[in-house]
């Protein structure tokens, strides 16, 4: 059976809205004070540049005041479900109360929105039709999920419900690299990066990761200059100040904003259509 088309899930729904959102993150997430964070902040403390109305009072300037952090942060849409779904359009500082499962809530949400676009990615892909019913069941009861009651989200077991759902979306994986590693073979260029956890800091200016499974690699501060990432599973790479300029990533695998913009990058940077340029590369 095909994989859903008229119904199929729009990602444009599971991005941040944060004129929908009560800042919660801003309120629930600690950080610490590091280069991407000017100062340190601990749960349920609001951040000291959020505004009355749940603005950032220097969004225009995070990454020239020390709050770099801000800028690579995404919440895949659970922002807004918390705080106009699960609680109603009530906001924290209305119902002093529901602060803590406010922000409780957000951080299980949080969790649910991202499966819910990786979900919604292998949908997508005509080569996961072996596995389109099951991702279509994952979805709607992972949806179904986000629909619950604050209550009800906290009693959840949500590392019990992600864990069969990250070895559906490594089934997909497989299906959909599969004919990019059939052309990897084919082709007579150089040789092909292996997979590996650990390319901190490497020289790969020009590989070819083709079909390549780089699923929770170490990318961090990589020279990926030129290379073709086209196909490549990247679900929890760590692409944090990799060189992406004049990469191609446009139909790399579950790639997200977070990790475009915790790297850099370029105009020729070529992306997927559901991603956007940072506003800091250069």
């Amino acid at each position: 059976m095909a994989a859903r088309s008229s119904t199929r899930p729009n990602r444009d729904a599971l991005r941040a809205d944060c004129e929908q959102c009560f800042g919660l993150c801003c309120v629930a997430l600690p950080f610490a004070k590091t280069s991407d964070f000017a100062i340190d902040k601990s749960f349920a403390e609001p951040c000291p540049n959020l505004d009355d109305d749940f603005r950032c009072r220097i969004h225009t300037r995070l990454r020239e005041s020390g709050f770099r952090g801000c800028t690579v942060y995404e919440c895949f849409g659970a922002g807004q479900r918390t705080s106009q779904g699960t609680f109603g359009g009530t906001s924290w500082r209305e119902a002093p109360d529901s602060a803590i499962p406010m922000f409780d809530t957000y951080s299980v949400q949080r969790v649910l929105h991202e499966l819910l676009w990786y979900l919604a990615e292998a949908l997508e892909r005509p080569a996961a039709e072996p596995v389109a019913v099951r991702l279509e069941a994952a979805y709607d009861e992972t949806e179904r999920l986000t629909g619950l009651s604050s209550e009800a989200l906290l009693a959840l077991d949500v590392e019990a419900h992600r864990g069969p759902l990250s070895d559906l979306l490594r089934e997909a994986s497989e299906l959909v690299r599969e004919d990019a590693l059939v052309d990897f073979r084919r082709s007579k260029g150089g040789k092909k990066p292996g997979r590996g956890p650990d390319f901190i800091g490497a020289d790969l200016r020009r590989a070819d990761f083709r079909g390549a499974d780089l699923r929770g690699a170490y990318l961090i501060a990589a020279d990926l200059r030129g290379a073709d990432l086209r196909v490549a599973d990247l679900i929890g790479a760590d692409l944090r100040d990799a060189d992406l300029a004049g990469a191609d990533l446009r139909d790399s695998l579950f790639l997200t904003q977070t990790q475009l913009n915790a790297a850099k990058g370029d105009a020729s940077t070529a992306l997927p259509p559901t991603l956007d340029r940072p506003g800091h590369w250069r």
